[in-house]
């Protein structure tokens, strides 16, 4: 059985004139075994009848929010329904749409609704694709997690040539399946992710940090749970909500985060360690709020755990990656830094670079391997990088259990 064997997409179509290339992609899904369910805008069914779509996928198409529903509270029971939803072709006018959540229709509504991965296959004028404000709108989804595939270069029913078109049928279908033949490539597999910062008491009011927000873990822990993985998140004190299909630890301090991570490290097959753990913590807490004085205040310092050091010395099966947040001489520190924790890999960025590090959806890193190799990924949304970081963890697990 195929990758799509079963599985469950919602088709968007929207007004252009690339909708009769929906019904290809409609149809390809159908035929690889997928459970498809088309929801159309209103400019869509003035290219394509919502008739061809239920011939093809064998199932009611979703227009409107007003006429006589399919299911309760229709536009939800898409939205749980959904393992993927895909919008093709997509305009510029859905979007801008989706970039600001608005939800004025069946398909924005279900799509703001879902919890399921969102594809977007753009199709549009060369001049509205290249707009500032397309532009914007593509790179605020982007970094949210939406894949955007990029649109083809060719004549466009305008007259002109340019990017725009909507990419073949064949090539939408083949890039959906490679995703669902991801999603079971880590199906069996336990992976600990680390994330945010950890907070050191000083006084009961407070306390030593740093400026991570745990994106980037909390991002690699969603990757790695859409693979098929049992995935274990040791989370620092962060707003961010739990990602689907993980079981989160909640910590504080590097103490409780050493704890946290040796309790799980024995059973698991890959450890990935983006917490950024202090280094240090006052020796003492204050049982009171330390109160100001003329003077000057002197704190002591005493060491934390070196969690990722103990890990290396412990490992017997387990792939370890660690990560290195620097401002200057980052390779250098970086390697320094492999071989010293008796890492596989690590991935290593410079957080004074404009757009890159802490706070951020973006980041540009550089991945030290064991063996001497070495790569530079360009800035990439956090999301994305999510998934680069995972494919080099599934070749270290394919090379250690081969």
């Amino acid at each position: 059985m195929g990758a799509l064997a079963g599985r469950r997409i919602v088709l968007g179509v929207t007004g252009g004139i690339a909708a009769y290339k929906a019904v290809e992609i409609a149809s390809r899904l159908k035929k690889a075994g997928a459970d498809v369910r088309v929801i159309m805008t209103r400019a869509a069914t003035s290219f394509v009848t919502p008739l061809t779509f239920r011939e093809i996928t064998g199932q009611p198409v979703a227009e409107t929010m007003w006429g006589e529903p399919h299911h309760h509270v229709e536009h939800i029971a898409l939205a749980e329904f959904a393992e993927l939803v895909l919008v093709a072709p997509a305009t510029a006018n859905f979007i801008a749409k989706a970039a600001a959540g608005i939800a004025d229709d069946m398909l924005t509504t279900s799509v703001l609704a879902t919890r399921a991965p969102l594809f977007i296959a753009p199709a549009m004028n060369t001049g509205m694709w290249e707009n500032l404000i397309t532009q914007e709108n593509v790179a605020r989804l982007t970094a949210r997690g939406t894949t955007i595939i990029p649109p083809a270069v060719g004549q466009l029913a305008c007259g002109t040539t340019g990017a725009g078109r909507l990419p073949e049928p064949a090539e939408i279908v083949r890039i959906v399946e490679e995703y669902f033949a991801r999603a079971q490539s880590l199906a069996g597999r336990r992976i600990l992710v680390t994330a945010a910062g950890t907070e050191e008491a000083l006084d009961p009011v407070r306390f030593l940090g740093n400026r991570s927000t745990g994106r980037m873990g909390f991002e690699v822990a969603a990757e790695a749970a859409r693979r098929g993985a049992e995935v274990v998140l040791v989370a620092g004190p962060t707003p961010l909500a739990t990602p689907v299909g993980v079981r989160r630890v909640d910590v504080r301090s590097a103490c409780d985060m050493h704890a946290a991570v040796l309790a799980e490290y024995d059973g698991v097959d890959a450890v990935i360690k983006a917490a950024a753990v202090a280094d240090y913590r006052p020796a003492e807490i204050a049982a009171h709020k330390i109160k100001k004085s003329d003077g000057e205040l002197t704190l002591t310092l005493t060491r934390n755990p070196d969690i990722l050091y103990e890990l290396g010395q412990k490992k017997q099966h387990q792939i370890l990656v660690g990560f290195a947040a620097e401002t200057r001489n980052v390779a250098e520190y970086a390697r320094g830094k492999l071989a010293k924790k008796n890492l596989d890999f690590i991935v290593a960025n410079n957080v004074a670079e404009k757009d890159a590090g802490f706070g951020v959806a973006t980041n540009h890193v550089q991945i030290f391997f064991a063996d001497g190799r070495a790569e530079d990924h360009p800035l990439m949304p956090k999301a994305e990088l999510a998934g680069v970081i995972l494919d080099r963890l599934e070749e270290a697990l394919q090379g250690k259990f081969e």
